[in-house]
């Protein structure tokens, strides 16, 4: 049987996960009956509420006489990591591009770096039959992006196919009866190079992902450039530097059949699968006989781009919610998710009760958050930081992103004023064919995005797409104003009561309902000027004997605000911390004692 290791990349949202789905039912992977859930690929609950893939995954089909191994991989930039180490097990990629959306940025990084380690990609035009599709305009860009990335002849002969992963169909020219996906296969099969791999020499594997299973323990996923393993066999492992780190009994060999994962005797060189047994061997390493003394090369990884420290929980309320509290327990978890996320840096402070967290952006470490908070975890977190470089002259250098924003003609004038503001660069603005919308693209520093989406969406009535990607490091672009309003804090331990609430109402908008627990320096709701308020929200009403001639005040409440951990992480300042439980999200003062804050402040 023939093989045949592709990806398939495309900038978050452009349909992979979807055309995944139909490829495992068009190649017979599922009964016809068989009821398999939509997106089977995200399986996470995070992955499911967001729609977006977060983690690599693979899968195999069988077509014909040749079984192919497929990996999904997460559109979004703060996910990149994944990207880059998947594409060193495969041979091919297929590049989806939406057919009205065009390459965004995400589609220029995933692609620039297949073709740096010389992949020849197959585009795949989705969403074909969208009433907005622009299929020749979205080719031409293609191709546009190919050459701007110094794809050489090969890579620019491109085959491409029109498609609808959705409905399931893919066709040759945009005439052609719609009917199945029987083209993309055909082209993966003819296109799409067997691995170029040596049975022969002695077994060598770079892993390249890493999961906990709790069964099995670690397991590593990676594909067998060289020689055979079977179950039982004796290997090690050696790091980039070619030490040896782990020497271990391989307990399990398992690859991929469909969305399932069967056990294997042996497997052979070109193969895509998983192995059991090590105790110390991870993403990077290489696996391999003994005689084997020099490591498989692994792709760098871009450096992250910002840090957060992650503390104790030393509020007041601490424990009420959450079992997972002590600074051991915190630093046992973001060593556990270093280990498989390489694009994650950890590293603990010279007190030894905080961890500062080093990543690729915001979202990232917000989904890093909130796992940790369904899993049990009590935390406090800082505001999120960009993390500066220096160059041989020692000038400071920060980290520039490319924005691409997608917006009404009319909200377009507030996004430029806006993202000016933030000390970013107008490129280019590209007016769309369909009319009343328009392209803006930027670059801008990582430090004045921070917290801009959720205003961003405010300001284009939720009707604004935005994306963006690490660009490059370039000189401090000078001072950028933070949040204007200051905040209420409150004064008092106890529950907020609703009266109080009501009689602060003038103050400014409030965080937190009537009943909820609150606590001395915790910020209940944001000062309508720019200096902080201390408030005390615990305040009843005084009852006298003397009837009121009139009948009590009507106590009406406006709604609070309600904040997201993505929302939250944006809002605090330099000051301020979240505390993060598996049922509450509360934004707090560091310093929780007013005199102590004052003195800190002056400092």
């Amino acid at each position: 049987m023939q093989l045949r290791n592709v990806a398939i990349i495309a900038h978050v949202d452009h349909g992979k996960t979807t055309l995944v789905d139909n490829m495992l039912r068009q190649s017979g992977t599922f009964r016809d009956n068989q009821k398999v859930a939509e997106r089977a690929m995200d399986s996470g609950d995070i992955e499911r509420e967001r729609g977006i893939t977060i983690l690599a995954k693979c899968t195999s089909i069988n077509w014909k006489n040749t079984h192919i191994n497929i990996v999904d991989t997460p559109g979004h930039a703060d996910f990149g990591g994944e990207v880059e180490r998947i594409l060193s097990m495969v041979d091919g990629v297929v590049l989806l591009v939406d057919s009205s959306e065009g390459p965004m940025p995400q589609t220029k990084f995933v692609l620039g770096k297949a073709l740096k380690i010389g992949l020849k990609p197959i585009v795949v035009i989705n969403k074909a039959d969208k009433p907005d599709a622009r299929t020749d305009d979205v080719l031409n860009e293609v191709f546009d992006l190919f050459v701007s990335l110094d794809a050489n002849d090969q890579q620019l002969d491109f085959p491409v196919l029109y498609a609808s992963g959705r409905d399931g169909w893919a066709i040759k020219e945009m005439d052609e009866e719609k009917k199945d996906l029987s083209p993309l296969f055909e082209l993966i099969v003819s296109y799409v190079k067997e691995p170029d791999c040596n049975p022969n020499a002695p077994f060598s594997m770079l892993a390249t992902i890493l999961e906990a299973d709790k069964f099995l323990g670690r397991v590593l996923t990676g594909k067998i450039q060289t020689g055979k393993i079977r179950i039982a066999e004796t290997i090690k492992a050696i790091n980039i530097d070619g030490k040896e780190v782990d020497r271990f009994r391989v307990s399990k060999i398992l690859a991929y059949k469909g969305l399932e994962r069967v056990s294997l005797e042996e497997a052979s060189a070109g193969d895509i699968v998983a192995l059991s047994g090590m105790s110390k061997a991870t993403v990077a390493d290489t696996l391999c006989s003994f005689e084997v003394t020099k490591p498989l090369k692994a792709q760098p990884i871009d450096p992250p781009t910002l840090s957060m420290t992650f503390s104790v929980n030393d509020s007041p309320l601490a424990g009420r919610e959450g079992d997972k509290v002590t600074s051991r327990m915190i630093g046992d978890r973001l060593k556990k998710e270093a280990e498989g996320n390489i694009a994650l840096k950890i590293s603990e402070s010279e007190n030894k009760d905080s961890f500062e967290v080093a990543g690729r952006g915001e979202l990232q470490l917000g989904v890093l958050i909130e796992t940790m908070r369904r899993e049990g975890f009590e935390l406090s977190v800082s505001r999120p930081r960009v993390l500066m470089r220096k160059d041989e002259n020692n000038q400071v250098l920060e980290p520039i992103e490319e924005v691409v924003v997608d917006v009404d003609e009319e909200f377009s004038g507030s996004v430029v004023e806006k993202m000016g503001m933030r000390r970013a660069e107008l490129v280019e603005m590209i007016p769309s064919q369909a009319g009343n919308k328009v392209r803006l693209i930027f670059h801008a520093p990582s430090r004045g995005l921070i917290g801009y989406y959720s205003e961003f969406l405010t300001d284009t009535r939720g009707t604004g797409v935005m994306n963006r990607i690490f660009y490059a490091y370039e000189s401090h672009k000078g001072n950028i104003e933070g949040r204007r309003n200051g905040v209420l804090v409150s004064s008092e331990n106890g529950e907020a009561i609703a009266y109080a609430l009501w009689k602060l109402e003038d103050r400014g908008p409030m965080f937190v309902f009537p009943n909820s627990p609150v606590y001395t320096g915790m910020i209940i709701g944001e000062h309508t000027k720019s200096n902080d308020l201390e408030i005390n929200p615990t305040k009843a009403k005084q009852l006298t004997n003397i009837r009121a001639s009139g009948k009590d005040e009507a106590i009406t409440l406006a709604p609070p605000r309600k904040l997201s951990l993505e929302d939250a992480l944006s809002y605090i300042q330099e000051d301020e911390l979240l505390e993060v439980t598996p049922k509450s999200l509360r934004l707090r003062k560091r310093y929780l004692d007013p005199h102590e804050r004052k003195r800190m402040s002056k400092n």
